[in-house]
């Protein structure tokens, strides 16, 4: 009952947050603005969608192929339908829960292809850990690339959110201390009560996340999975710069917007379930520094965000009916090869 009760709060207060954001990207447009942003959206392209949506597709493949490379060192060398339906459904039960989707990834994966879901866990920690700092070095190179654009505004942006945290060291460093008293506390309880049941499990269950996050380490093929990494973050890219076609008010843009679209936009993804909202708000405001009107913007927004979140609801619920009758097949042909 408790479980189910903050699985509620938490999908009210991040939808809750997303139409609070929603409302704010409107709120001061008049009708006649409200109306040419529906038009906008009504006269777009979308058979120039397409492309852009094979090319998220392709991303998602890729970061299919990517996780598997992960497993190897552990042991598990997955079916490439199996990874594949997983990662797109963890987009999808995203979208619908906050945070479900991740434990969907690792639990789906464990149950057709028989692993261990602490380790899975560890391998899906490694991925994030180094789509973070793919992350940040997106930002970087936007700024860097246009300086007179983007960071003003970045550092305005940033100097508002550590602002408190820098006037005071104090509130940095407690928060640090902190969590390294967390870890070194439970170290110590992990190693010093090993032997009661309970504390045994939880330390197996942190020892094969460890291994799994530490994966990285051993792989066998370090050059394939930094070129996943380098094509998923691509594809985003390409797929913001094809975009720009389909919407007559953004079609002049080029790379460099594209960038500072996938900075911003890959940012408020994390802040709202499935992004709603807060994704149509950075693009708006990110759009306006290259003259774009915000009505305009906003369209944009709305068309990039429902371009990605019809194509997870899509794909996800075609993996979701297909996972079952894939696996079903496969242990068909294995009963059938034997003796």
């Amino acid at each position: 009952m408790r479980k189910t009760l903050i699985t509620v709060s938490q999908y009210v207060f991040f939808l809750g947050l997303g139409l609070f954001l929603l409302w704010l990207t409107t709120r001061n447009l008049t009708d006649e603005e409200l109306s040419l942003m529906k038009q906008s959206l009504l006269d777009a392209k979308y058979i120039l969608v397409l492309p852009a949506m094979l090319l998220l597709l392709a991303s998602h493949y890729s970061r299919a192929l990517r996780w598997r490379i992960l497993m190897e060192p552990l042991g598990f060398q997955p079916s490439t339908a199996n990874t594949f339906c997983a990662v797109m459904l963890s987009y999808f039960f995203n979208l619908l829960v906050p945070r479900l989707g991740e434990v969907m990834k690792c639990t789906l994966l464990a149950r057709y292809e028989k692993a261990p879901v602490d380790k899975l866990v560890g391998t899906m920690v490694a991925e994030r850990a180094f789509d973070v700092i793919c992350l940040v070095l997106v930002v970087i190179i936007t700024i860097l690339i246009q300086l007179d654009v983007v960071g003003e505004y970045a550092s305005a942006e940033l100097g508002k959110i550590f602002a408190g945290a820098g006037a005071n060291p104090i509130k940095i460093i407690i928060p640090m201390a902190s969590f390294i008293g967390i870890f070194l506390l439970l170290r110590f309880l992990l190693s010093r009560y090993a032997h009661i049941s309970m504390v045994g499990r939880l330390k197996k269950i942190a020892l094969g996340i460890w291994e799994g996050l530490t994966s990285v380490r051993y792989l066998k093929q370090k050059t394939a999975f930094f070129l996943h990494t380098i094509f998923i973050w691509s594809m985003y890219l390409m797929s913001i710069r094809l975009g720009f076609y389909a919407m007559e008010s953004v079609s002049a843009l080029g790379i460099k917007p594209s960038f500072t679209i996938l900075s911003f936009g890959s940012l408020a993804m994390i802040v709202t379930q499935g992004g709603i909202g807060a994704y149509q708000l950075a693009v708006q405001k990110t759009l306006t520094l290259y003259g774009i009107l915000e009505v305009n913007g906003l369209a944009y927004g709305w068309l990039l965000w429902l371009v990605q979140t019809l194509m997870v609801l899509s794909v996800g619920f075609l993996c979701l009916m297909l996972l079952p009758i894939i696996n079903r097949k496969k242990n068909e042909k294995k009963v059938a090869h034997q003796p």
